[in-house]
């Protein structure tokens, strides 16, 4: 294993942390992250964000301590923000901003002076930072609520940028980022200052890093390389770990195998001494004598290789132990019956329309901020409409009507959407349709009151929520967790949905539940509609299908991502 950066700028020392309900969330974790740039990797509910919020003091250990070389800058996974607030107060600059605009308009009170202290270049170096996000200066006086999602995020990494604070923990970052934000992140990754620890399932995001930690059954190890560097080394020990335990396995055969032929022979000794013994072919003395000898032979035999068979089973136990097992969720969505030939939704603008039939993949791809979220919660709330009953996922206010043909618009009024089936199931950007204060198991009986008890949890069970985790009111899981839940109030819905709408889907979820995704997604047979801007993702899933909103807000038919 390479080594990771040397001085570390976050020391773990036993930690542990359990929830108010008594589920531990991480056992005695010990280890040091470096001062360069380390990405945190681990499966979902693994502990990643808990250990993250733990760094910035936002969670207290049960036991254990948490060391860190400096003040800690934090953006969580979910970003709450005041849409009321100007950007100013997101970067944490509106006092010292506001006060030397005060001064240059000729207002000399004392008081102004106190708030800009040494910070005299406050608006430019805001609006260098807003640069480096890829976002205009004239950002400084607007509006949290105009942001888009992406926009907010950029923003809210410019602000920490201008703490300069010596330690910096971001959790999945990139979540609704489209390309050009990416990018902007990417180059502040590059060129950031102090020790920068980042969650994320972003495989582009994770290359830019020096170290890879990984958070695997509460040991923390780090390694010192980008993301691809880790994964081939973890790759060859599980490959050597896996062989290390074949040819243990062998070996143990081997050592029963020879037990058998030793206990084998000694019993074979043992009926021929015996036989000379009754027949008296030996006197009786020479006759004890040989069964003596031949009793210490064989204690000392049976110690050798019964040995020999210890040390065979404990090397494999040893091998068994170094390969990982780990469980992957089970992604079966219901068969839905839909015929290839069956209208399911209509997308257009002004002059044309796209008709999603069958079981058809389709991408609805586009810049953040163009209105493809609100596009999607227009064709959910048609089928409401239309149905008169509640689509799985919708929001709880409808939108706009128009009176004359039932179709719901987006904000543009060309742009269009209208559902022709009340099957519809939704899965949301935010993963927001969950009750917080209910558990795991509550919100989902909700969603399926026929289904007894027993059966429910075992349903529950394939997509990895097991046991306490069913009682966990929804509010303790992490976004991988949650999205399992929301995920499974969806599928298990009867009758089956005729058509998926899923909303970045990835966001939060580990790469082996990806690979489940993806493989779910591709053998159901309803169809497909989905907002991504994990292009990798996309070009897995053989669209039939991609539509953009383009720059001007029109809707178009692009190249699938590669």
């Amino acid at each position: 294993m390479s080594l990771p950066t040397l001085h570390a700028s976050v020391t773990l020392d036993r930690l542990t942390f359990t929830w108010p309900d008594g589920t531990t969330a991480l056992r005695e974790v010990s280890g040091s992250i470096g001062a360069g740039r380390t990405g945190l990797v681990g499966r979902n509910g693994a502990g990643k964000s808990t250990l993250l919020r733990l760094m910035a003091g936002e969670l207290t250990p049960t036991s254990g301590v948490v060391t860190t070389s400096g003040d800690v800058a934090y953006l969580p996974q979910q970003l709450t923000l005041d849409v009321d607030r100007r950007v100013a107060d997101l970067l944490g600059v509106a006092r010292p901003l506001d006060a030397v605009r005060a001064i240059s308009a000729g207002d000399v009170d004392p008081a102004h002076f106190d708030a800009v202290g040494d910070d005299w270049d406050i608006e430019a170096r805001a609006e260098a930072s807003l640069a480096e996000a890829g976002l205009s200066p004239d950002f400084l006086d607007r509006r949290v609520g105009e942001l888009s999602g992406g926009e907010a995020v950029l923003v809210a990494i410019a602000g920490i940028r201008l703490r300069r604070a010596p330690i910096t923990l971001l959790d999945e970052p990139t979540n609704n980022l489209d390309r050009d934000a990416r990018a902007a992140l990417a180059a502040m990754v590059a060129s950031w200052k102090g020790a920068l620890i980042v969650v994320s399932h972003d495989i582009a995001l994770l290359e830019l890093m020096d170290d890879t930690a990984e958070l695997y059954g509460n040991d923390l190890s780090v390694f010192g390389g980008p993301y691809s560097e880790w994964r081939a080394w973890l790759d060859g020990e599980q490959d050597a770990a896996k062989q290390a335990e074949v040819t243990a396995k062998q070996a143990l055969r081997k050592e029963k195998r020879q037990r058998i032929e030793a206990e084998t022979k000694l019993a074979h000794r043992a009926r021929t001494a015996k036989k000379a013994e009754i027949e008296k072919r030996v006197p009786k003395i020479v006759a004890h004598g040989r069964k003596m000898a031949a009793e210490v032979s064989a204690g000392k035999l049976r110690t050798e290789v019964g040995a020999k068979e210890d040390a065979a089973r404990t090397a494999l136990d040893d091998a068994g132990r170094r390969v990982r097992s780990d469980s992957s969720m089970k992604i079966e969505l219901p068969d839905p019956q839909v015929s290839r030939s069956r209208r399911l939704a209509v997308l257009g603008d002004g002059e044309r329309a796209w008709v999603v039939q069958g079981p058809e993949r389709v991408a609805l791809i586009g810049r953040n901020g163009a209105g493809k979220t609100t596009l999607l919660e227009r064709l959910v709330r048609s089928a409401v409409h239309n149905s008169g009953d509640s689509a799985a996922g919708a929001a709880d206010t409808a939108p706009d009507e128009d009176s004359r043909t039932g179709v719901l618009s987006c904000d543009r009024p060309e742009l269009h959407a209208e559902a022709l089936t009340d099957r519809i199931g939704y899965l949301p950007q935010r993963v927001d349709g969950l009750d917080e204060a209910r558990s795991v198991f509550e919100n989902i009986a909700k969603a399926a009151p026929q289904v007894p008890e027993k059966e429910l949890r075992n349903r529950l069970a394939r997509f990895l929520i097991r046991g306490g985790t069913a009682d966990r009111p929804v509010s303790a899981l992490s976004g991988g967790e949650r999205f399992r839940v929301a995920l499974a109030t969806l599928l298990l819905r009867d009758p089956a949905p005729h058509l998926v709408v899923l909303d970045e889907p990835t966001n939060n979820l580990d790469l082996d539940t990806v690979d489940q995704l993806v493989e779910a997604l591709r053998a159901y047979r309803g169809a497909v509609l989905i907002v991504s801007h994990d292009d990798a993702f996309l070009a897995r899933l053989d669209l039939d299908l991609t539509l953009e909103i383009d720059a001007e807000g029109d809707l178009v038919e692009a190249n699938p991502p590669e």
